[in-house]
Order: C-alpha cells, then sequence, then structure tokens
C-alpha cells in the first residue's frame, strides 16, 4: 500500500498513515497538497491522505477546492491527536534556545508557551521540514517543533513535551483514492452542491437531510470559483449511498441542486476524546 502524503518523513500526516494501515505502509513524501492529488490521478500511489480540518485551526480550505478539480473519491478519515514537542540537536538544553522553527499553525499552536520562554520564531515550510533543518545545522541555539516521531527519525532531543497551548487538538484527515468504496457498518458521506442564489435555497436543501433524521456533521460553504458572491456547498452526513434513505434525500436535494457530486462513502471513524 503506496500512501501519498504533503510534507517530510516524519511529518503528523506520516504519523496519521501509519496509525491508519499499520507500519507495513509505504509512504510518498509530496512537497504540496496538490502534488499528492496527482500522485494519485497518476497511480504513482493508491491513495492520498489528506488534512481537511483542524479543531483549533479550522478546515483547510485549499484542499476543499482540489476535491472538486480531481475526479477522485473520498474512501476513509482518520482522526490524529496533535502533540507537539520542542525538538533540538543532542546536546542542547532548554536554556540555549534562542529561535524555534516550525510551520506557521504549529507556532501558532504553541504561541503562549514560546512567548514565556523569551524565544523568536520563524516560520517554516512543514513541521517535520524544521527538524531536518535543524539535523543539517551545527547550531544548538536553534529548536524546532514537530512531531515525537520527527525527533526520532532524524535523531534529535526532546526537550519538552506536549508544548501546545491548548491540549484538545486534533485533526481530521480524508482519504483519497481513483475508486470508491462500499462501506460496512457506520458510513459518512461527503458531497458538495450549488444553488440558486434565491430566498431559502439553502433552507430546502438542509430540509431534505432534517425530514429523514440524516445527521449532519460538517458543513462548508467555499467560493465558487468565477462566479463572484456564489458559493458551493460541502456537506458531511452519517450514512452511506447504498442506505435508501441516504439515496431518497439526495433525489430529494437534486430538485434544488444546480450541481450535485457525491465525493464519496466510507467508514466513520470516531473523534478522539482529549482531556
Amino acid at each position: 500500500m503506496i500512501v501519498a502524503f504533503q510534507g517530510e518523513p516524519g511529518a503528523y500526516s506520516e504519523t496519521a498513515i501509519y496509525e491508519h494501515y499499520g507500519e507495513g505502509a509505504q509512504t510518498l513524501p509530496q512537497e504540496s497538497f496538490d502534488a499528492v492529488f496527482a500522485a494519485v490521478v497518476e497511480e504513482r500511489s493508491d491513495a492520498g491522505f489528506i488534512p481537511i480540518e483542524n479543531s483549533l485551526a479550522g478546515s483547510i480550505h485549499r484542499n476543499y477546492d482540489l476535491l472538486l478539480k480531481h475526479s477522485l473519491w473520498v474512501v476513509g478519515e482518520h482522526y490524529l491527536p496533535v502533540h507537539h514537542c520542542l525538538i533540538a540537536r543532542p546536546g542542547a538544553a532548554l536554556k540555549d534556545i534562542r529561535r524555534v522553527i516550525s510551520h506557521p499553525q504549529a507556532l501558532a499552536q504553541c504561541e503562549r508557551r514560546l512567548r514565556e520562554m523569551g524565544v523568536a520564531t520563524e516560520p517554516v515550510y512543514d513541521t517535520a521540514g524544521s527538524v531536518k533543518i535543524i539535523s543539517q545545522q551545527n547550531d544548538c541555539s536553534t529548536a524546532a517543533i514537530a512531531s515525537r516521531r520527527a525527533a526520532r527519525l532524524y535523531g534529535m532531543d526532546i526537550l519538552i513535551e506536549n508544548i501546545e497551548d491548548n491540549p484538545n487538538n486534533i485533526t481530521r484527515f480524508l482519504i483519497i483514492a481513483r475508486q470508491p468504496l462500499q462501506p460496512q457498518g457506520e458510513a459518512k458521506t461527503s458531497i458538495v452542491f450549488t444553488l440558486k442564489n434565491v430566498p431559502g435555497s439553502l433552507f430546502r436543501a438542509m430540509s431534505v437531510f432534517a425530514l429523514r433524521d440524516i445527521d449532519l456533521t460538517k458543513i462548508e460553504s467555499r467560493p465558487l470559483i468565477g462566479a463572484p458572491w456564489e458559493y458551493q456547498f460541502y456537506i458531511d452526513f452519517a450514512g452511506s449511498t447504498q442506505d435508501c434513505v441516504v439515496q431518497r434525500a439526495l433525489a430529494h436535494l437534486q430538485e434544488y441542486a444546480l450541481t450535485l457530486r457525491v465525493l464519496g462513502s466510507y467508514p466513520r471513524s470516531e473523534s478522539p476524546q482529549q482531556p
């Protein structure tokens, strides 16, 4: 199983892949989210692992746009609790640290702790990439923020574990593939649709689910490219397109929607409870 992800080896996405598929999975690092989609489309990987939302930072909008751009299917989801570590070169002490580098989101999630330390911060392209950078420099005054796995992979030391300001930090990933899945058991379905810009259109669209007691787990609006102030709506809901009640709801939604696309049905995962 070859799975593409954005980032360097040791990235949180890679950790999520191993949690989901086991250590036998073969990972394929990519420079960007666009490259992850391309790897799946071009059959260089069997699947792609993309972050879609974070409990603190919200949605990753670029990946919503890429889901619509490509003819791929969502075949799974995975929730990963994110715990940041302050990582430095072997032999470095906490008192030596003057600068901390990492992905901008990781720096933001550790802002209070870093401010208390009185260190300068510098954003770089990736969390695991920040550990790779300090491993290549002979500088004990610079530390990185990344995962425990990244520290082990690059042979660096962990100075502080769980340095994040808020422990309730969870990232939800979607798994994309070239072929759809027919899930067994509890399932979730993702769709995207557009509506006429008239009063009550979104209310009527939502009513097709409410009337059938279908649980909506996520709704996201994104600008419709080429049509200023028009929007497309991404929805996740409980159930599979194999369910009769879901089929009736989607048929009803088509009466109101200008466009409707099913992104996929997949096994439903539960978000881990954080302290």
